[in-house]
């Protein structure tokens, strides 16, 4: 086995990490070539890299000896192929509130399977900060070309599946494996703010996840979660990604006592949240919760302080969120008013009356309810900025 160069925390002591993190740099130039002879890789290249000829291809393989040079050399140019073939534009802010020589844990809203993380990773590189790690749940590896992949971007593991002794288990080593990487690794890492992505247009962050984390801590609460400087992260659609396939598993909930995926349905969803057309694309880098914690270390019981920090998440995620005309048209279809008939133009609206009928054209189902479902999944988030 491997060592990591750099020292070990005691809380990480006790963990072998190798089922879950990504490749070692020392790892990244074998996978490279592993990649670049893999048949997948080559459909690949046609759509990500369409104008990268094979030699150009070795070529830039030859330059890979980290999972940054791999980050950097391929997919920093897939991303934003992506985002300029399927975005109005991309924009961003609060990158001001970040220090280059810090490592932080970016809790984040989830709306794109794919696109969520790796968005942030043009931006970060963009603006002058290195990549981060990336949580990547175990349903989505094949342990195939899709692991091999995602390990040489820096994604590591997260198992979702077990007894409840064994998801202790797995949560304390994930929470040993977050706070080496933040406080040993000095890297940053992005996770989503519930097991999931969004589906309805609420994006509420679970406090299982803020339990995770504090199990590898060694401190009081304040010092166990200043340790991991949580930066709320918030990526703004204006068209949902995957807002039909979203409306359609919401519609079928409310029919069954519990969904069932299909075979395929994740890799469909990724495949959907690439290719579809997003409109604009705001991301929000928030503040690092480190002050507030006092605020929250004041309650009475760990449940209480968890529940504080999560709420705080949730407000600062729900305040960065940037709504769309979309959103206002959502909002007053759903009410049957025109409260905020001054945030749109009748133009967009019928435009984005069109695109709902549009996207429902082709789902089984009562076309009402459907439609309501649909139109949730954008109005939802106004709703959730109104109470602030």
């Amino acid at each position: 086995m491997q060592i990591y160069k750099t020292q070990i925390s005691p809380f990480a002591q006790e963990f072998n990490f190798e089922d879950i993190r990504p490749y070692y740099n020392n790892e990244a130039r074998e996978a490279m070539f592993r990649l670049i002879e893999d048949p997948i890789f080559y459909k690949l290249v046609n759509y990500l890299w369409p104008a990268m000829t094979m030699d150009e291809v070795r070529e830039k393989a030859d330059k890979v000896h980290s999972n940054l040079d791999f980050q950097l050399q391929f997919m920093h140019a897939a991303i934003r192929t992506i985002v300029g073939e399927t975005a109005a534009e991309l924009t961003s802010s609060g990158f001001e509130h970040l220090d280059k020589n810090e490592s932080y844990l970016f809790i984040a809203n989830h709306r794109d399977i794919l696109l969520d993380s790796a968005i942030l990773q043009i931006l970060l590189v963009e603006n002058g900060f290195s990549t981060s790690e990336i949580t990547f749940g175990n349903n989505l590896m094949d342990k195939g070309f899709i692991t091999e992949f995602g390990k040489l971007n820096r994604m590591f593991c997260v198992q979702r599946e077990g007894t409840s002794k064994e998801l202790y288990e797995i949560s304390r080593k994930l929470s040993a494996y977050i706070r080496h990487t933040i406080t040993d690794k000095k890297t940053s890492v992005w996770i989503s703010q519930r097991n999931g992505r969004t589906k309805d247009g609420y994006d509420i962050t679970q406090t299982g996840l803020l339990k995770m984390l504090n199990i590898s801590g060694a401190g009081n609460f304040e010092k166990n979660y200043s340790q991991l400087k949580i930066v709320p992260l918030t990526i703004s659609y204006e068209y949902e990604p995957c807002d039909a396939l979203k409306a359609e598993e919401l519609y079928l909930s409310s029919l069954h006592s519990k969904y069932q995926k299909s075979q395929g349905e994740d890799l469909n969803s990724i495949i959907t949240g690439i290719k579809q057309n997003k409109g604009r694309i705001h991301l929000t880098v928030g503040k690092p919760i480190l002050d507030e914690l006092n605020l929250c270390d004041n309650s009475s019981n760990d449940n209480e302080k968890i529940k504080k920090l999560a709420n705080l998440i949730d407000k600062k995620i729900y305040n960065n969120f940037r709504l769309w005309p979309v959103n206002y048209i959502a909002a007053d279809l759903v009410d049957k008013s025109y409260k905020y008939e001054d945030k749109y133009t009748s133009k967009e609206k019928e435009s984005f009356i069109a695109y709902v009928s549009q996207s429902l054209s082709k789902i089984e189902g009562d076309k009402e309810s459907l439609t309501q479902q649909f139109l949730k999944i954008y109005s939802n988030p106004v709703s959730s900025k109104s109470l602030l």
